[in-house]
């Protein structure tokens, strides 16, 4: 029943309105402390780049956003989003953080998306992935990532961030909700970059940033529990 009523658009946009407002709550009363301020520093200024995380962080990154946005205020972060209508969901709350989306799917749109990503990281945007997403596996990064950095000759920047005050979800990526009121960390690595002749080679050092990064967050939120 849940399910059915949840196609209706009115709810959907309730919903949306609902959720965006708490996490904006969630994030703006968490203190974040940002890890990486050298990796990260060029792409504040308007360098374009592609910020990849895990699909598990999401919640969390727009606090990233945020902070690129004070720090330069024409900023605006470039979201690859699945089509699905659960997609259309995150798309309705990111938008509150200043995040622009893009749809694409795996089975319909994909190409129209990469397109819309090449013409962006083009005119000097940021753009956002989660290379597991929208169905996972888990931390399994899919290669359109490598290749839409290739293409476009921009460097990969791996994120994450924790919170002191969360909720793990029973979901397939196990995605982290922010409590109000915590302590938060973002980290940002050392950018990856991928030669267009070699891009899938470039696979297992991804994956491998990405987990380190998000071990890095994890470890540095405990500490400061």
């Amino acid at each position: 029943m849940f399910k059915r009523l949840f196609k209706q658009p009115t709810l959907r946009a309730v919903v949306a309105h609902l959720l965006g407002r708490y996490l904006q709550f969630a994030l703006r009363t968490t203190r974040w402390t940002l890890h990486g301020e050298a990796n990260v520093g060029a792409y504040f200024a308007g360098r374009p780049c592609i910020a990849a995380f895990w699909h598990e962080r999401l919640p969390l990154m727009p606090a990233l956003w945020l902070m690129a946005k004070q720090r330069r205020p024409a900023n605006r972060m470039h979201v690859l989003i699945s089509r699905h209508r659960d997609g259309r969901l995150i798309a309705a709350i990111l938008r509150r953080f200043s995040a622009e989306p893009i749809h694409a799917s795996s089975s319909r749109g994909g190409a129209s998306g990469a397109r819309a990503l090449l013409d962006l990281l083009e005119h000097g945007a940021m753009v956002a992935v989660t290379p597991d997403g929208p169905r996972g596996p888990r931390r399994t990064a899919a290669p359109g990532v490598a290749h839409i950095a290739a293409l476009a000759n921009v460097e990969i920047l791996p994120c994450s961030g924790q919170t002191t005050h969360r909720w793990t979800l029973g979901s397939w990526d196990r995605m982290v909700v922010p409590l109000p009121f915590g302590r938060g960390v973002l980290v940002c690595a050392q950018p990856i970059a991928v030669p267009r002749e070699t891009w899938r080679d470039c696979l297992p050092m991804i994956v491998q940033s990405l987990n380190q990064v998000a071990d890095i967050a994890d470890n540095l939120c405990a500490r400061s529990a």
